[in-house]
């Protein structure tokens, strides 16, 4: 029998192994949403105490290793049987085993949109490096997701790395070429720093943060300068539609800030797996 290459296992075990992979991560994803921004906070409220000249602030130590996972109501340890992506939140059917408090179902959630998103870069791209870059910008854009609804945050600490892993992944062509790329982390930027300042200094305001700026700056270290137009016209087109959606269904105020970053993610989503095929339908169009 002659020998399988990983490439022949490619079209069925590579995208089972990469959904397994993602299904793990997303769990880890779930620890990184919860708890960045809290350690974001105390950070920034020892430093204000130091610049006060007051002593720190006094706090559980925490980081993303330690302490174990627990439930928020009653403090119960999250045991290994507990903390099997997916499965334990159906077998406990979304309840705490200790005190029955709900456990929210965006936990399966991101656990899941990592799985099958793994999955389908690894059908898309097939066996390669790509899949292996895609599966990692996905997580990441799965993390600066959820943060940003929560805290309206997109940490430094995920989207700085980013941006120059996708200049070292083009270092060798994978999604596009590097002057390309470096061309797109640059353009990525000023496109929506000029944005920002514009409407700061015609309203007063602030329309978004700099955050934003980093993220498709790192969209564009990805993908290239070409996808930056497709990248910011379909953010602006989902975020307004759900903006409206919130508006005119939930009755939120007009004033009520609206994280920008989910749209960024997901436009840069549909960027990596269709850039190409939408950009052609785009100028057909016109």
């Amino acid at each position: 029998m002659p020998d399988v290459l990983p490439g022949e296992l490619a079209p069925t075990l590579w995208p089972l192994l990469f959904g397994l992979l993602g299904l793990l991560v997303g769990s880890f994803l779930n620890v990184v949403i919860h708890r960045l921004p809290t350690m974001m906070d105390r950070d920034w409220r020892v430093h204000c105490a130091e610049l006060c000249g007051e002593p720190p602030p006094v706090n559980e130590p925490l980081s993303l290793a330690r302490p174990r996972s627990r439930c928020p109501a009653c403090g119960h340890a999250i045991t290994a049987i507990e903390n099997i992506p997916v499965l334990s939140w159906l077998f406990l059917r979304g309840r705490c085993s200790a005190c029955a408090a709900p456990i929210s179902p965006r936990y399966p959630l991101v656990e899941a949109s990592s799985a099958l998103l793994s999955a389908f870069a690894a059908f898309h791209f097939g066996y390669g490096w790509a899949a292996f870059g895609a599966m990692l910008l996905i997580w990441c854009l799965i993390a600066l997701t959820f943060i940003d609804f929560d805290s309206q945050l997109l940490p430094d600490s995920i989207t700085l790395p980013l941006l120059w892993a996708g200049l070292l992944f083009n270092l060798f062509a994978t999604f596009t070429d590097l002057p390309s790329a470096v061309l797109g982390a640059v353009g990525g930027y000023l496109s929506l720093w000029s944005v920002y300042w514009a409407f700061k200094l015609t309203t007063g305001k602030e329309g978004m943060g700099y955050g934003d700026f980093k993220l498709l700056a790192a969209l564009g270290a990805w993908l290239g300068w070409q996808m930056l137009p497709l990248t910011i016209l379909l953010s602006s087109l989902l975020g307004a539609v759900v903006g409206i959606a919130l508006i005119v269904g939930a009755k939120r105020g007009r004033s009520v800030p609206i994280p920008f970053g989910p749209y960024l993610a997901a436009a840069g989503l549909l960027a990596l797996f269709w850039g190409r095929a939408l950009t052609r339908a785009y100028v057909g169009l016109l």
